[in-house]
C-alpha cells in the first residue's frame, strides 16, 4: 500500500464499504501492537530493562508518530547551536533506508553541517563510544531518538506536525502512533512543527497544555532557505514565484513539501510521490528524464534536499533541476529551547563522566 493511500484511509478522507473494513481489521490490529509498545515502555521505565548512559550529555530529537515531522532541520538546527556553544557535537541516528553506510539524512547533513560527524548504526550505545573516543565528541544528538530507549539522554525533545493533529491520531497500524499519547510525559520539552502551515495551533497548544501542564511546547516552522544546485549553485526563492514547477519527492510528508512550493508562488505544473528515503534506480532516473522532457520548456524540476543529494543533477530532461533547502526556524519559545540545551551542560554531568564512561564499556 502506497502511504500517500495508506494516510487517506486512516484519516477517513476515503470512504465507502472497502475503506471501512480496512480501517476496522486496522484497530484490530493496533490493539497488540498497543500492548507490546506499553509493555517495553513499562519494562525501561521500572528499570527491568538497562539503559547505558553516554559519558557526555545526550539530546534526543523524535518524534511519537510515524512519516516526516521535520526531523532532520531540527537535529541540524540543534547540533549547530551547540556548536556555536563552542561544545563538539556528534549526530547519531539508526540510518533506515542507508544506501552504503549513508542514508538520505547523513548526506543532507553532511551537506549542511560538513564540520559536524554523523555516525549511523542498530547500537547507538557503541556509537556513542566511538564518537567520543575516536572523534572527540563532547556533545551527542540523537536523531530519532524518542522510542530508542536504551541509550540515556538528558534531554527529550519531541516534535509534532502541527498539520496532524495529534488529538485524532491512533496506535499503528490504525493511525500513525508509534506508541501511546502518554509517552510524551516522557519528554522534556513538546515542539509543535510547520506552524504556518496549520489552522489550529492554539487548540493544538491548549489541547497538549491540558494533557501535559508541565512540557512546554515550542512553536517552530520549517522555512524554505534557497534553491541549490550542482557545483555549489544556490539560487534565490524568488525565481520560483509564477514559474512552471514540477517537483517530486520521497519523503515522510509530501503534501507539505507541496505546499511550500505553493506559498512560494510556483506554478505546479505537476508532482510525484516516491516512498519515504525512496533510493533512486538508473530506471526511475531514466523516467524522471522522461517525465521532465514532456514538461514546458521553462519549467523547473525541483525536489527536497533529502532526494536531490541521492541524484546531484543540474538537469532532468533538459529542464533545470533544483533542489528546495529547508531551514528550521523557532518562532515561538526559543528562549525555553535555550535554556533546556545549556541546563544538560551541568556541573553534575562533567563530575560523572568518568563512571559514566566506565557504565558504557561494559
Amino acid at each position: 500500500m502506497r502511504p500517500e493511500t495508506y494516510l487517506a484511509i486512516v484519516r477517513g478522507q476515503r470512504q465507502g464499504l472497502g475503506a471501512r473494513a480496512v480501517r476496522a481489521g486496522f484497530r484490530v490490529a493496533s490493539w497488540p501492537y498497543g500492548l507490546a509498545m506499553r509493555a517495553r515502555n513499562a519494562l525501561y521505565d521500572r528499570g527491568w530493562k538497562r539503559v547505558v548512559r553516554a559519558p557526555v550529555p545526550v539530546v534526543s530529537v523524535g518524534n511519537l508518530t510515524l512519516g516526516g515531522t521535520g526531523k532532520t532541520p531540527c537535529v541540524e538546527y540543534v547540533a549547530a547551536r551547540l556548536r556555536d556553544r563552542g561544545l563538539r557535537p556528534a549526530i547519531l541516528s539508526r540510518g533506515y533506508g542507508a544506501e552504503h553506510h549513508r542514508n538520505d539524512e547523513a548526506m543532507v547533513l553532511e551537506e549542511n553541517l560538513p564540520d559536524v560527524p554523523h555516525l549511523q548504526g542498530r547500537d547507538r550505545a557503541a556509537l556513542a563510544m566511538t564518537a567520543v573516543e575516536e572523534l572527540d565528541a563532547d556533545a551527542i544528538v540523537l536523531d530519532d531518538g524518542f522510542q530508542h530507549r536504551r541509550l540515556a539522554r538528558d534531554l527529550d525533545l519531541v516534535l509534532l506536525d502541527a498539520t496532524a493533529p495529534l488529538a485524532r491520531e491512533a496506535i499503528f497500524p490504525r493511525g500513525t502512533l508509534r506508541e501511546p499519547v502518554a509517552g510524551l510525559h516522557r519528554a522534556h520539552a513538546i515542539i509543535l512543527t510547520r506552524c504556518d502551515q496549520a489552522a489550529d495551533v492554539e487548540s493544538q497548544t491548549e489541547w497538549l497544555a491540558k494533557r501535559f501542564p508541565d512540557k512546554p511546547v515550542v512553536r517552530a516552522v520549517h522555512a524554505p532557505i534557497e534553491l541549490m544546485g550542482g557545483g555549489g549553485v544556490m539560487e534565490s526563492l524568488s525565481g520560483l514565484n509564477g514559474a512552471p514547477v514540477a517537483a517530486f519527492c520521497g519523503i515522510g510528508n509530501p503534501d507539505a513539501f507541496r505546499d511550500t512550493l505553493v506559498r512560494l508562488g510556483a506554478n505546479l505544473v505537476d508532482f510525484r510521490v516516491f516512498p519515504d528515503h525512496h533510493a533512486y534506480t538508473r530506471e526511475d532516473v531514466a523516467e524522471l528524464a522522461r517525465w521532465a522532457d514532456t514538461l514546458p520548456t521553462d519549467a523547473t524540476v525541483v525536489a527536497t534536499q533529502k532526494d536531490w543529494v541521492k541524484l546531484r543533477m543540474d538537469d532532468l530532461g533538459g529542464r533545470r533541476f533544483r533542489a528546495l533547502r529547508i531551514g528550521f526556524r523557532v518562532i515561538a519559545g526559543e528562549d525555553v529551547l535555550d535554556r533546556l540545551l545549556d541546563g544538560v551542560f551541568t556541573a553534575e554531568i562533567a563530575e560523572n563522566a568518568e563512571e559514566d564512561r566506565e557504565e558504557l564499556e561494559t
